[in-house]
């Protein structure tokens, strides 16, 4: 296997690219989520660029940055066999060199659920990624639709902005029991982990109602906080059902409905999300 290449900067970077570029932005720690975003881009673009970076500007607590898990040598193991290109993995100093002082942000959808609860978080994404976005100028960007509010928010940065290319959600990877695929897994001891299975089962439950012909939005959560009250011990941070590109809560359930979730199991955070009626 060729390992990618590795670029620290934008002009190194620039000097490989070749072809329509499709960009995976990461903060490394990368999983089969990641993972299936590159093949993605691989199968769809001449150059893929992986970018790995802990950004700073979206951490709340210092603790969390620092303790953030950095394994470069196997992500770049990874990647470059999932059909990586291009690994870009600037310093902090490239990226925001000194004096840096410009930070680009979203009104609105930034405000509530994840935005609520970690306050500045959304600004230090949106800033990154559209430095990622100006300096890849990507045909194709690839992200997760696991971090459900973070890819509207992105795409509303995206059309505000006029940047470059098409904005690729990707739907969820799971593990055998449900759980959504995140390096914050990695946190949970075995009993945090039996416990966190309650986070999709909720979802599932609520989405099977709504299957079976469910549409209002007080039954469904009713039915989805009694599935959370069999584990105690998992403190809900919210349950929500929410139109997908306001992200504001919705009366009755319609066309494109997604419930979300955020819940502390320990010390960890996990988010998650299904969407309860299709688009179509």
């Amino acid at each position: 296997m060729n390992l990618a290449r590795v670029a620290r900067t934008p002009s190194e970077l620039r000097e490989w690219i070749d072809g329509d570029v499709g960009l995976v932005p990461t903060m490394g720690a990368l999983h089969d989520g990641h993972l299936k975003l590159i093949r993605l881009s691989a199968a769809e673009n001449a150059t893929t660029v992986v970018s790995i970076f802990v950004n700073p500007l979206q951490f709340n607590q210092a603790e969390d940055l620092e303790a953030y898990p950095r394994t470069f040598d196997r992500d770049l193991e990874l990647a470059s066999e999932a059909g990586a290109t291009i690994i870009f993995a600037p310093s902090e100093e490239t990226l925001y060199p000194r004096g840096f002082a410009t930070t680009v942000s979203v009104a609105g959808l930034t405000e509530r659920w994840e935005g609520a609860v970690r306050p500045g978080h959304f600004t230090g994404v949106t800033t990154v990624v559209t430095k990622l976005f100006t300096i890849v100028r990507p045909n194709r960007a690839y992200f997760g639709e696991k971090d459900f509010q973070q890819l509207a928010v992105i795409r509303r940065l995206h059309t505000d902005l006029d940047l470059p290319g098409v904005v690729v959600g990707v739907p969820t990877v799971r593990e055998h029991d449900g759980l959504a695929l995140s390096s914050r897994n990695s946190r949970l001891s075995k009993k945090e982990r039996r416990l966190a299975k309650i986070v999709p089962t909720t979802l599932f439950a609520m989405r099977e109602r709504a299957d079976r012909g469910q549409t209002d939005v007080g039954a469904l959560l009713a039915a989805g906080h009694a599935v959370l009250a069999q584990e105690p011990a998992v403190a809900v941070d919210y349950l929500a059902i929410v139109d997908p590109i306001t992200l504001e809560p919705v009366e009755s359930l319609a066309r494109g409905s997604v419930g979300i979730i955020a819940v502390r199991v320990g010390e960890t955070r996990l988010i998650d999300n299904l969407r309860l009626r299709q688009l179509l």
